[in-house]
């Protein structure tokens, strides 16, 4: 895919979403008492920042906290401890009741096209449920604009009838982008939105998202394992690793000067369909420690082949290194 997002413009003054220090922890329960017995680290002190107009890719391996970091600033999921403000508002501890005018402002596409539709309801009715949720539309009003946006996505008028079961998975995740555009959100998270799709589906699904950007100066939280479709899509890359950021800068930088040595790792594991060009490979040893019982010190120093002994002792704190390039490792 072609670095076609490079040129989306992005404004620099304004900051959608600011995240500090989040965690989530989830308790481990055992025994007829249910008593706690120790937590999963699946998120543990995020910090970053997304301005209006821009995509900043998530991106690790699986069971790293991506989808609970989503999860936690869409606030389906309580955060643990950290902050997080949507537009300078902090709705970290906001109510249910309180939280509804931020939902307007945040949506979020869900990994799976099947299960995240309700097979009752019509095309229609999908896009139709957040405009009356809000009463910002009704009757002949609703209709058009449901129509309009099922017609922006790449659907007629008739598909407004039909259900779920009636489409293919990419014609799903549209209805679902449709969904998430009925209330004109200032923030879109988008939770692997790409990945239980085919390959040629993908490509149709990510240009469709990156034109709805530039056209209705949209911010997201692009979420995925797959760095091909992150770099296509994204200004900004943030690297997990067990819970934790690891390497954050712009996706040119990442893809041609990273410095952690996970980031590397990950870039070498990327096929390049040329024989001719020399590809190096880091291989990683060992598998990925336990969230429950993450390593003392660097979190990566029981697979990193650059380990000395200080990183076995002391974490490293992700420090800005290069300008724009922010870095979590005591060999940089």
């Amino acid at each position: 895919m072609p670095d076609a997002v490079s040129n989306t413009a992005v404004n620099r003054d304004e900051r959608i979403l600011e995240v500090t220090d989040l965690k989530k922890h989830f308790p481990i329960r055992k025994g007829i008492l249910s008593r706690t017995a120790g937590y999963v680290l699946a998120v543990d002190g995020l910090s970053f920042s997304i301005q209006r107009g821009e995509t900043l890719g998530l991106v690790g391996e699986s069971g790293c906290g991506k989808t609970t970091v989503g999860k936690t600033i869409m606030r389906l999921i309580d955060p643990t401890a950290g902050e997080i403000r949507l537009k300078s508002k902090n709705i970290t501890h906001l109510r249910s009741d309180q939280l509804r005018p931020a939902r307007r402002e945040m949506q979020m596409i869900f990994q799976d096209p099947y299960s995240s539709l309700n097979p009752r309801m019509s095309a229609g009715e999908i896009v139709a449920e957040p405009l009356e949720n809000y009463r910002l539309a009704k009757g002949k009003e609703k209709k058009e604009r449901v129509e309009a946006l099922l017609n922006r996505v790449g659907f007629r008028s008739e598909h407004m009838a039909k259900h779920p079961h009636e489409f293919s998975g990419g014609q799903r995740q549209r209805i679902g982008i449709a969904r998430a555009l009925a209330l004109n959100p200032s923030l879109i998270v988008a939770d692997e939105p790409v990945s239980a799709l085919d390959v040629s589906i993908q490509a149709q699904v990510i240009n469709l998202l990156m034109d709805l950007q530039k056209e209705y100066n949209l911010t997201y939280l692009f979420i995925s394992h797959d760095l091909a479709v992150v770099k296509h899509i994204s200004h900004r890359i943030a690297v997990m690793y067990l819970g934790k950021i690891v390497e954050l800068t712009d996706k040119k930088t990442l893809f041609t000067a990273s410095l952690h040595p996970y980031t590397e790792a990950l870039l070498g594991a990327i096929p390049i369909p040329n024989p001719q060009v020399e590809h190096q490979t880091i291989i990683l040893e060992g598998d990925v420690p336990s969230p429950i019982d993450p390593p003392k010190g660097c979190r990566f120093h029981t697979r990193c082949p650059y380990v000395e002994q200080r990183c076995r002792q002391e974490e490293p704190s992700l420090n800005e290194v290069h300008p724009g390039q922010w870095v979590a490792c005591h060999l940089r």
